[in-house]
């Protein structure tokens, strides 16, 4: 140590050797090691600051690629279509519906039917299993089924979808219970505090049920086709029609179509900006053909997106009023996030380990959707029915897997409570494209323009002028930039590398006074030599083992000598390095004596007497006169 800091460029360290008295000593350790410490605090806050992103944002005004905008009907079949597969379940739905709220509705109602002596219909087995009950209480542990009036157990286990069992009003707590087929024990009651709430939910557990056994084909013609839902179409003030749409089935909203869809590899672009340059399409809606049970809204959902991302229309989709003109204007966004180490994004999802059961571009949703129906068809061995279907699996249905709601309702639970990891593994996207919507309503048609546009859409539709659609069912959509301005955002490194070096530099120059030189002495000091003195003295130790595990003893090292070693020694110099006069001065002197030397000269003969040197210089003069 005290070679080092009698060698080392950093001047801290030589004065603490140098100085004299212990308190200028101690003063220049305090300075040294308050400097060191200050270094070591900026360097670490150089390094977060390395990690650390900067985010500019630039608006561009251009020619602006125009999103993909998808249609659904709220409504996902024809009721008139499928009411064939849903009549014993809507039977017992009306049951429930009398018995709850003493419901007659119209003059063929069960109560018509029982008064003309009508016997009740039969109920399938999985209505036996999970009818819809009453509770007197919410503590209560017997409760009525509604459909029969029978009293039956309920499951100690009450949970509540809604956040809380406990109710102003006892009667209005209705449920449904699930159990575990295989656990004859294992049974939880869920309840709600409104009778609409758990009829509704009921009502749509059993609808998947059977929609999941109907064949794809089947469920696409109950649905609404394109030329039935799409009367008049016009884009950047030129017409199309049905067949500018392209379709796909989802599970809850049936046939869908998107405009701009990017199939064919063709994506249309728009110039200019406002409601007459954007889409604009008249929706046929059919309110008479609404399920009466499945749904209690009218009218359309929408959901702009890009090409290569799936439309979640249950999620984040934007529903379309009848008799009403609903104007949405765009502003487009685009904002690109650095990955790792500055955030906790994915590039491309490939990162992560969940399959991506949409066919579409990664996104957070995908991931957590996707990742649900994995745990699903691991746990309950089968797919939900409002997912995609993963490979090799099959739609949940009471006929193969009895169990299923049951199971369905725990690993929801699991999965809101993020019990699951899904929301620890899925993260969100670096890239993304996103269009803020800005909705307006308008009354449409006006009333008096009401008669000429019901005939002449009626006329379009191919019906005669006497059959004249109802305002109810029609809806007008406007999809629009309100301007051409594309906000960028984009995240930048607030460092790179050689930011990072010269902040070192600079930090260690201030403080310490000190270079990259006095870095690497640091290391060859402090790590490489100390390693290196540590391997030898294990070689020797090993060696010498060795030698007197054989009987013999090796020769003394080289290395071992008294005093003369390491960097204090001179003559431990390279074979390579060069003498020069300086560490020739260093030598040590021969062993066997001094060597002989020229003594240094006298310097008092070169004194002179003055009484000498004027005899000397009479005896001179004496002799000059006397030659001729």
């Amino acid at each position: 140590m005290r070679w080092y800091c009698m060698n080392t460029n950093t001047h801290g360290c030589r004065r603490i050797v140098v100085s004299r008295g212990r308190l200028r000593r101690a003063l220049w350790i305090l300075l040294t090691l308050t400097a060191v410490g200050l270094i070591l605090w900026y360097c670490a806050q150089l390094i977060l600051n390395y990690y650390m992103a900067s985010v500019s944002v630039t608006v561009q005004f251009h020619k602006l690629p125009f999103p993909a905008v998808t249609i659904c009907n709220i409504n996902p079949y024809k009721y008139s279509a499928i009411k064939g597969h849903l009549e014993e379940l809507d039977k017992q739905t009306m049951l429930a519906l009398e018995s709850l709220y003493n419901f007659s509705g119209s003059p063929s109602s069960l109560r018509a039917r029982r008064e003309a002596g009508a016997p009740p219909p039969k109920k399938s087995g999985f209505l036996k299993r999970f009818p819809l009950m009453k509770l007197e209480s919410p503590r209560s542990r017997t409760g009525v089924e509604l459909a029969t009036g029978h009293r039956r157990r309920v499951a100690s286990k009450v949970v509540s979808p809604e956040g809380s069992t406990m109710v102003k009003n006892p009667k209005d707590v209705v449920g449904f219970q699930l159990c575990d087929s295989s656990d004859n024990g294992s049974c939880v009651l869920y309840t709600f505090s409104s009778g609409v709430n758990a009829i509704q939910e009921w009502y749509k557990l059993h609808y998947m049920n059977i929609m999941a056994q109907i064949d794809a084909e089947e469920k696409e013609r109950m649905s609404y086709s394109a030329e039935e839902m799409i009367l008049s179409c016009s884009f950047d003030g030129m017409s199309c029609d049905a067949r500018n749409f392209s379709s796909f089935h989802h599970p809850l909203h049936g046939n869908c179509y998107t405009f701009n869809s990017g199939k064919d590899r063709q994506i249309l672009n728009t110039s200019t900006g406002g409601s007459e340059y954007g889409l604009q399409v008249i929706l046929y809606i059919e309110e008479a053909d609404y399920n009466p049970f499945l749904v209690t809204s009218t009218g359309a959902k929408i959901v702009v997106h890009d090409q290569d991302e799936y439309p979640f229309i249950e999620d984040i989709g934007t529903e379309i009023e009848t008799a009403t003109a609903t104007s949405i204007g765009m502003h487009f966004t685009q904002s690109t996030r650095l990955s790792k180490p500055y955030s906790n994004c994915t590039e491309n999802g490939k990162d992560i380990p969940i399959e991506n059961l949409y066919n579409k571009s990664y996104s957070l949703q995908i991931c957590l959707h996707s990742c649900f129906q994995k745990h699903m068809v691991d746990r309950c061995e089968c797919a939900q029915y409002t997912q995609p279907l993963p490979p090799n699996a099959a739609f949940c249905n009471y006929k193969k897997n009895p169990n299923w709601m049951y199971c369905y309702y725990k690993l929801h639970s699991d999965f809101v409570q993020e019990k699951l990891g899904c929301q620890q593994i899925c993260k969100e996207a670096c890239s993304l494209k996103e269009w803020t919507l800005t909705t307006s309503l308008a009354q449409w048609p006006s009333t008096v323009s009401e008669e000429w546009m019901l005939r002449a859409l009626s006329w379009n539709r191919g019906k005669d002028s006497t059959a004249v659609l109802n305002k109810t069912d029609l809806a007008n959509l406007m999809v629009f930039y309100k301007d051409l301005n594309e906000r960028l955002i984009v995240e930048n490194p607030a460092n790179n590398i050689v930011l990072l070096l010269a902040n070192f530099g600079g930090q260690l120059g201030l403080w310490m006074s000190c270079s990259m030189v006095c870095v690497l002495e640091i290391i060859e000091v402090f790590f490489i030599d100390t390693l290196s003195i540590i391997l030898r003295r294990r070689w020797q130790k090993a060696r010498k083992w060795w030698l007197g595990r054989r009987g013999g003893e090796g020769p003394e090292e080289d290395g071992e000598g008294p005093e003369d070693g390491g960097h204090d020694n001179p003559a431990c110099l390279g074979d390579n390095d060069l003498p020069t006069f300086n560490t020739a001065l260093q030598l040590p002197l021969s062993p066997e004596g001094l060597a002989p030397r020229t003594p240094p000269p006298t310097y008092s003969t070169l004194h002179l007497d003055s009484s000498t040197f004027r005899e000397q210089q009479m005896a001179d003069t004496r002799e000059g006169g006397r030659a001729p």
